[in-house]
């Protein structure tokens, strides 16, 4: 197991009031301490699991889930299987009631297989729950999901979302990397991963140094946050973590949000059309294209020279231009 001491920043007894701008717009995490713990679901949690499970079968509207499921020698670890062409966890929708009752049932089991609700709407499978639990300063932010299982680990990742993670039941353990160390995390494929975001390689339970050396200056950068029900963490967009459900029963509740408006567009899909159409050509011509970007994306410069009207794409985005970008992008990548 790995030996990590250093902590992110803590705020105890913690409350909505502390979900500032500040804090929301920052890029460091923060563990908020008891944030959630007069949630309704957080007290039945403290009740007993079955508490929890009969709270939320008050809100389930009948629909099925997509449930991972995983024999237990792979010891909750959802990853690739050995040759990194497929997984080692099976997916099949299953009525999201019929989830509830097996984890109970596998509560007692020491060598159970694991199961795994992931990034799953509320809105979808618990009409109603939503409302009850609206952190006031995220009401206005896009998307809430909530995960639910027993023993797992997810390998680390980052998410281009700003997130708010609330530990409604278990504990759960998030070791953290700043974005910079990416490089040293040995990332795996980008266009195939088991939940939808390029992983780490790298087994956190039984690192392989000799495979991954740069690991060990990765871990000096590493912060590691274990969550108690009622606690939440902030976790800053592109921040890698990779998240532990330490119990025989979690449940986590997320608010994802990103600080611009709805209608921009996805960075992956920028990056990925980017490899289509840049990464391959000469370095020279790599190079101009770089510095190309570089005045047009990530230092954007003023355009004086070009009077506002006829600026197009180069004045900010808005829904109109956005969509009409969109639509132009669509056209050509159609051809």
């Amino acid at each position: 197991m790995l030996n990590i001491r250093q902590q992110p920043r803590e705020i105890s007894g913690a409350t909505e009031a502390d979900l500032t701008d500040s804090l929301l717009t920052s890029n460091e995490p923060v563990v908020l301490r008891g944030l959630i713990a007069s949630w309704p679901a957080c007290i039945a949690a403290r009740t007993s699991n079955e508490s929890l499970v009969s709270y939320f079968k008050s809100f389930e509207n009948g629909k099925k889930v997509r449930v991972f499921s995983a024999p237990p020698e792979v010891k909750g670890r959802y990853f690739y299987n050995n040759a990194l062409d497929g997984f080692n966890f099976n997916a099949r929708p299953q009525l999201f009631t019929q989830l509830l009752d097996e984890l109970l049932a596998l509560e007692s089991s020491n060598q159970s297989e694991s199961k795994y609700l992931g990034s799953t709407a509320i809105n979808a499978i618990m009409p109603g729950f939503r409302e009850q639990y609206e952190l006031t300063p995220l009401s206005d932010k896009p998307i809430v999901s909530i995960w639910i299982g027993n023993h797992s680990r997810i390998a680390a990742h980052y998410d281009v979302t700003d997130n708010v993670a609330c530990n409604v039941a278990g504990k759960r353990e998030f070791i953290l990397f700043p974005p910079e160390q990416m490089e040293n995390l040995y990332i795996g494929p980008i266009d195939f991963t088991p939940a939808g975001q390029p992983a780490s390689l790298v087994d956190f339970h039984a690192p392989d140094f000799e495979a991954f050396p740069k690991f060990k200056t990765a871990l000096e950068h590493a912060l590691i946050a274990k969550l108690e029900p009622g606690d939440a963490i902030f976790i800053p967009s592109m921040w890698w973590h990779h998240v532990e459900g330490k119990s025989a029963f979690n449940v986590l509740v997320n608010y994802w949000w990103r600080q611009i408006g709805h209608h921009a567009g996805t960075p992956m899909d920028a990056m990925q059309h980017a490899i289509l159409a840049i990464r391959d050509l000469p370095e020279s011509q790599r190079l101009l294209w770089q510095k190309q970007f570089e005045k047009y994306v990530f230092n954007p410069q003023e355009q004086a020279h070009i009077p506002e009207n006829a600026r197009g794409i180069l004045n900010k985005l808005d829904e109109q231009s956005a969509r009409m970008l969109r639509a132009t992008l669509l056209n050509k990548l159609n051809r």
